[in-house]
C-alpha cells in the first residue's frame, strides 16, 4: 500500500515547501484519492500564508493548505459504495501523520472519508475546483431567501461573477457589478459590469459584497433605500467598521454569510447538469506543483490572477 504523497507545505508562515508526506493507513469508510488539480484560496489560505488566520482546533505549521481539490478515487475500504476510477470533488482532508491536513486538499493523493467525496461529472475536469466557491456564492444569495437576491454585487473577481451567473440562473433579470479596476471589467456574461462612480442610484434594496475591502461599508450603505441591507460574502483580513448615523437613518441591516454546506454544493451541481450554470473561463493562471511558492505567490498579489490551479497531473 502506498503510504507517502508529494504534498504543497506551509513549514511556517511565508514559507513553502514541496515535499514528501506520510499518509495515514485507510480505515473502513475511507478512500484514497489521486488529486489531478487543486485551487488556491486567496481568503483563508492567505492568512494561514501571512500567519493571521485566528486560533482554532487543527491549526498549526507545518501544514498542508487546500480544500478545493479534484482527483480520481484509487483504493475504497469497506463500507464504500464509490468505484475506483471515479472522479470527485474534495473538500480538503485530515489524512496525515507527519503533517496539519488544515486544510489539507493540496497534495497529489489524499485519505479522505468517502462521506465527504463529492462525485462529479468527468466533464467538469479543473473546473470542478470551482465547486467550493460557487456552492459558497449560492449559500450567500441564501441568506435573504431567494425571493429578496441581491441587486448589485461589489466586485468581479471569481466569486462576483460566480455570484452574477448564479443570480440570472435563479431568475434575477438585472445585475448590476460594481468593479474599480478596469482590466477585471472585462468578461461579464449577461450581466452589467461597471464602474461604481459611473452608478448614480442610491436606492438599493440589497448589496452583496464579496471584495473582501474592509473600507467600502459607508459607501456602500449610502446606496441603500431605508430599510436596505448589505450582505457580506467576502473574506476581511481586517476589523470592519461604519458611521452609525447614516446607518441609523436608513435603518439598515447588515448580513454576514458563512461557508457553504452540503445541499449548497447539491444544487450548484444541478444548476450545471442543468446548464443554468457555467464554470468556463473563470480559472486565470495554471502551474505545476514543483512551482508551488511562485503559484501562490501570484494568487495572493497579481490582480490579474481570478483562479490559480496546480495541476498534479505529472505527480
Amino acid at each position: 500500500m502506498i503510504t507517502e504523497a508529494k504534498a504543497v507545505v506551509f513549514e511556517q508562515p511565508g514559507v513553502i515547501a514541496m515535499r514528501p508526506v506520510e499518509l495515514a493507513v485507510p480505515g473502513d469508510g475511507d478512500c484514497v484519492v489521486d488529486i489531478e488539480f487543486s485551487g488556491v484560496s486567496t481568503g483563508t489560505e492567505r492568512l494561514l500564508w501571512d500567519g493571521r488566520m485566528p486560533a482554532f482546533p487543527g491549526l498549526g505549521y507545518p501544514l498542508v493548505p487546500g480544500y478545493e481539490s479534484v482527483g480520481r478515487v484509487s483504493q475504497v475500504t469497506n463500507g464504500v459504495s464509490l468505484i475506483p476510477g471515479q472522479r470527485v470533488f474534495v473538500p480538503g482532508s485530515r489524512g496525515f501523520t507527519d503533517v496539519n491536513g488544515l486544510f489539507g486538499g493540496a497534495s497529489s493523493r489524499l485519505v479522505v472519508a468517502a462521506n465527504r467525496l463529492i462525485p462529479i461529472d468527468d466533464a467538469l475536469g479543473e473546473e470542478g475546483t470551482l465547486l467550493a466557491l460557487a456552492a459558497t456564492a449560492l449559500h450567500a444569495l441564501g441568506r435573504y431567501g431567494e425571493s429578496r437576491l441581491p441587486e448589485l454585487v461589489v466586485g468581479h473577481g471569481v466569486l462576483g461573477r460566480l455570484m452574477a451567473r448564479l443570480l440570472l440562473a435563479l431568475g434575477q433579470r438585472e445585475v448590476v457589478v460594481w468593479e474599480s479596476s478596469a482590466p477585471r471589467r472585462e468578461g461579464s456574461q449577461g450581466y452589467t459590469v461597471i464602474d461604481p462612480a459611473d452608478d448614480p442610484r442610491t436606492d438599493y434594496d440589497l448589496i452583496c459584497d464579496v471584495s473582501g475591502d474592509t473600507t467600502l461599508l459607508d459607501s456602500l450603505i449610502a446606496r441603500l433605500r431605508a430599510g436596505g441591507a448589505v450582505l457580506l460574502a467576502g473574506f476581511y483580513n481586517d476589523p470592519l467598521s461604519f458611521a452609525f448615523p447614516p446607518a441609523f437613518m436608513r435603518e439598515i441591516q447588515l448580513t454576514v454569510a458563512a461557508e457553504w454546506q452540503p445541499a449548497d454544493l447539491a444544487r450548484v451541481k444541478t444548476l450545471i447538469s442543468e446548464e443554468r450554470l457555467s464554470l468556463a473561463g473563470l480559472i486565470s493562471h495554471r502551474a505545476s506543483p514543483s512551482a508551488a511558492e511562485q503559484a501562490y505567490r501570484t494568487a495572493f498579489s497579481d490582480p490579474d490572477c481570478l483562479k490559480m490551479i496546480l495541476d498534479w497531473s505529472s505527480h
